[in-house]
């Protein structure tokens, strides 16, 4: 299938930005880029099920299972996060849970509700950039 040049070129600026960012970031900004890009593949899950586009869906909901499983799950840490940590992991896996069910079911509603679970959490983590790099002797990232 032939690819429009202004499509090749978009995608390309697109990944070098996303490559630039990753590469710049702090361990605090790689779980933000982490939540935006679930959030991301949520939402690009959701217009794939409004267009009947079912291997987009699975492709988009098994890319945001990943970010979760192998990105946001692999960051937290037990010992120093501690009862943050648990919770954190608890909603990860239940969200894992639903994101299955709604690839399973091409259920919209499920998708939305993960959406509803992140999108404070990661709203959350954007904002406390100030109080974690202030704060003496801190970890960037390091945290739950």
């Amino acid at each position: 299938m032939f690819t429009p040049v202004n499509m090749r070129s978009a995608n390309a600026y697109r990944t070098v930005s996303v490559e630039t960012s990753v590469t710049g970031a702090d361990p605090h900004q790689l779980v933000g880029l982490l939540y935006d890009a679930l959030l991301q593949s949520v939402g690009k899950a959701k217009v794939a099920i409004e267009a009947n586009d079912i291997a987009g869906k699975g492709q988009a909901i098994g890319r945001a299972v990943r970010l979760i499983e192998e990105g946001l799950k692999a960051a937290l840490n037990d010992a120093q996060g501690g009862e943050l940590a648990a919770n954190l992991r608890g909603l990860y896996d239940y969200c894992i849970v639903r994101l299955s069910e709604a690839n399973l079911h091409t259920d919209k509603s499920m998708l939305e509700e993960v959406e509803q679970l992140i999108r404070p959490v990661a709203e959350a983590w954007n904002q406390i950039r100030s109080e974690v790099t202030t704060t003496p002797g801190s970890q960037v990232g390091k945290g739950a």
